[in-house]
């Protein structure tokens, strides 16, 4: 789409309240414009032939048809960048990761407030999303399949971890997880995960990995140790994960905080804790996602001695976190998303890798 044209949207929600609250939300903005609104999937499948918009929101909950069985259908015969604007709760947060996998963009909380209350910072939230989806590279997922059973996973008791491996991502960070995390065998070092994902959405996510991975997958609680052969994903919600080193143990907090970088749980607030407790024991990649958060978090992991890595834009949705992390020369190198795994899990950098990587240029990141 071009850059100088108002962004298009499809509104697809069976709730009148919900349709007239984004309506009148996305005409506030001369950046949008409003290309249809549907209650149900014949109407928006006739909308989106007639208007052909630049992003689609869609509720999962629709009567007659469901939101998931129309998403599959214009994924494989007419993608588009779509936005899912969900409600919170079993099943529609299951229904909305596998949305994310199918290739949905992103995913928003659904708004829970009258048409005339609330509109400004919610609804400038939702255009920011949007406007980054409308750019959004729409990819293949090649997912791997539904495991019946969650995969074998050795009997030996966990260890507490002597390196960490921190991911951060945001849009399209749900493909991008679900891709290479089964790609980390069971006795790998521990994970830490923050992905951008409004409250109740990151604790189906973390169950949903757990029956593709052969490590054990779990949403973090403040206090849990950092072992190997664990993946902690940070919860949704009003706190940020950090992590705390007591003596040779670490441990996950979860702490409350202003958000940063617009952002919370921040990748930013993870790996600047990281550099301060494990330094070169960690190695860290920012994922593909809007914005900048986990840009100075990976430079100060970088200036710690840590292994560090950017996803490179070609196979990222939205490429604005590796991006910015690249600029800040946060990122050892810049890597297609499938070879990130395996240098996330060598011990010993490259001798091209050796050097003073540059000062943190941006300031630090606030103490939370």
């Amino acid at each position: 789409m071009r850059a100088d044209r108002a962004i298009s949207v499809l509104i697809v929600d069976d709730s009148a309240m919900v349709r007239k609250v984004l309506t009148l939300g996305f005409e506030a903005d001369p950046g949008f414009r409003v290309a249809g609104v549907a209650a149900n999937v014949e109407a928006a499948q006739r909308l989106l032939d007639e208007t052909q918009p630049d992003v689609v929101t869609l509720d999962i909950e629709l009567p007659q048809v469901d939101g998931l069985t129309w998403l599959r259908q214009i994924m494989s015969w007419q993608p588009i960048p779509v936005v899912i604007i969900s409600s919170r709760g079993q099943p529609s947060s299951d229904a909305t990761i596998e949305a994310l996998e199918i290739g949905a963009v992103d995913v928003i909380a659904k708004p829970m407030v009258g048409a005339a209350s609330g509109l400004g910072p919610m609804m400038e939230q939702i255009r920011e999303r949007v406007r980054a989806a409308a750019r959004a590279r729409l990819q293949n997922p090649h997912l791997p399949r539904r495991a019946a059973l969650a995969p074998t996973r050795p009997a030996w008791p966990h260890r507490a971890g002597q390196k960490i491996i921190a991911l951060g991502s945001s849009t399209g960070g749900v493909q991008a997880l679900t891709r290479i995390l089964p790609l980390f065998p069971a006795d790998s070092p521990a994970i830490l995960v923050v992905q951008h994902m409004p409250e109740g959405f990151t604790g189906p996510f973390a169950r949903r990995l757990d029956t593709l991975c052969p490590m054990e997958v779990h949403e973090a609680r403040d206090g849990d140790l950092i072992q190997d052969g664990q993946i902690l994903v940070a919860p949704g919600g009003p706190r940020h994960m950090r992590v705390r080193r007591t003596g040779f143990l670490f441990r996950a907090e979860l702490v409350e905080g202003p958000p940063v970088c617009f952002s919370r749980p921040s990748v930013d607030v993870l790996m600047q804790s990281l550099a301060e407790a494990a330094g070169p024991r960690t190695s860290a990649a920012v994922l593909t996602g809007m914005g900048r958060d986990g840009a100075a978090g990976l430079l100060a992991l970088r200036r710690a001695g840590a292994r560090t890595f950017a996803q490179n834009a070609e196979t990222s949705v939205v490429p604005g976190m590796p991006n910015a992390a690249a600029e800040l020369g946060a990122a050892i190198a810049r890597l297609p998303l499938d070879a990130i795994p395996s240098q996330l899990l060598l011990d010993e950098p490259r001798a091209d890798e050796i050097g003073t990587p540059p000062a943190l240029v941006h300031g630090a990141i606030p103490k939370i």
